[in-house]
């Protein structure tokens, strides 16, 4: 395939520098592998981080612990000269309750790291040789992707206010029908749908389950009903929309009429539009059954993710430096089996914010993601490996934004067009 000369150059230096930060890169991927911590938690990743980057100050890298105001939130910058472009990357490193890295969060937060330092350390080599007037490399760590919208919380706090491009990957399991495939760089969107999240609680009247149960609301009854109402729900929706839920309380012991009883539930849809009127019927689903059974009923609403808004320059500058290094990709994900679908992430939130690149790639694994077989995948060579190929790839397309006027130019024009859209 043919690659631009500039990003032929680009990909040399950015490979360069990769093998030379190999076994750091090894080290801090076994590092959070080997000490998941779920949303908000992750403090020992944070240090890891950290740490990594203040013994590597004398290249520049300015660390800020606890950035945004949030505990397990880090920021590194690399600025040279002034103004110019922003570009970030964002490390994902919280895992699953009970199942560590399920999601491969340790690979996502590696490639990004990875992919930092490659376009630092390609640009600055650059800037010393060509005139480059000013950039920003900025590297963020965001907590708590797994349902706790750290991204958001960032968003927020002005984490990407000055980002002209941000970047990441996500890994998934090899598509069985693909085994050759290395990565995707989707430019159809709908491969990450909007959600809501809400925790509700009914409230009834405890009583003797045997002696007066006349006297009680049974709240876990509530609950039964509101199950059974979504779940008839759910023979009306679209096939791209997702609703499921779990009881996180029914009641303690069974002779007691339960007076309280609580679920969590999610509903997911294409788009933030499409969304709405969903959890608008859900919502329906639990009154009816307050209703129905004389409870009070409690919404307690969680981050809403959006969707994610995908960028076609950014796309295919991505897959042209990703097939120069031989690896087989993909710029359209929709029409490859087996390969994570109906998921949600708070990168869509960013891509609705700035020009954003969720990027996909394959590794070695016996199940799919939020499974411990996928937690396994996620520590093997071959999916460093990958994570690191991927890095590369990002690298080379961060460089093009910051040198590359009519380059940025065209990612910014799609980004704005797309908006308009929505």
């Amino acid at each position: 395939m043919h690659i631009p000369s500039s990003q032929r150059e680009f990909l040399q230096k950015v490979q360069v520098v990769l093998r030379q930060y190999d076994s750091q890169l090894k080290d801090i991927n076994h590092k959070i592998w080997s000490n998941p911590e779920i949303g908000f938690q992750e403090y020992k990743a944070h240090d890891h981080i950290c740490k990594l980057f203040e013994s590597l100050r004398s290249n520049g890298y300015k660390v800020h612990r606890k950035a945004y105001g949030l505990e397990t939130a880090l920021e590194v910058d690399f600025t040279f000269g002034s103004g110019g472009r922003v570009v970030a990357f964002n490390a994902e490193y919280d895992a699953l309750p009970g199942i560590g890295h399920a999601c491969g969060h340790n690979l996502i937060a590696t490639s990004s790291i990875a992919a930092f330092i490659a376009t630092c350390e390609t640009l600055k080599a650059s800037a010393q040789s060509s005139y480059i007037p000013g950039f920003t490399v900025r590297l963020l760590g965001t907590p708590a992707e797994e349902g706790g919208g750290g991204k958001v919380k960032l968003l927020d706090a002005g984490a990407y206010k000055d980002v002209d491009t941000c970047l990441m990957v996500h890994p998934v399991p090899i598509a069985p029908d693909m085994p050759e495939l290395v990565s995707m760089s989707s430019v159809t969107d709908g491969g990450f749908l909007a959600t809501d999240q809400v925790r509700v609680t009914f409230i009834g009247k405890p009583a003797h389950a045997a002696a007066a149960p006349w006297e009680g609301i049974n709240a876990l009854d509530a609950v039964v009903s509101a199950y059974v109402n979504i779940s008839m729900l759910r023979q009306q929706i679209l096939p791209t929309q997702r609703i499921h839920g779990v009881i996180a309380n029914g009641g303690d012991r069974a002779n007691i009429i339960p007076m309280s009883a609580t679920v969590n539930y999610v509903t997911r849809s294409t788009t933030v539009e499409t969304l709405k009127p969903l959890t608008e019927k859900v919502v329906k689903c639990f009154e009816a059954a307050a209703t129905a059974t004389g409870c009070k009923v409690e919404f307690e609403w969680g981050v809403s993710y959006y969707d994610v808004k995908s960028n076609r320059p950014i796309c295919e500058s991505y897959l042209s430096a990703m097939r120069a290094m031989g690896h087989h990709t993909l710029i359209d994900n929709s029409t490859v089996k087996g390969v994570l679908s109906g998921a949600s992430t708070d990168m869509g939130n960013v891509s609705y914010a700035v020009p954003g690149f969720h990027g996909l790639f394959c590794i070695p694994s016996e199940g799919v993601n939020h499974t411990p077989l996928f937690t396994n995948g996620a520590a093997s060579r071959k999916a460093h490996e990958r994570a690191i190929a991927c890095a590369a790839g990002m690298a080379v397309v961060a460089c093009q934004i910051i040198v590359d006027d009519k380059f940025a130019e065209a990612v910014k024009k799609n980004f704005d067009e797309s908006d308009k859209k929505t």
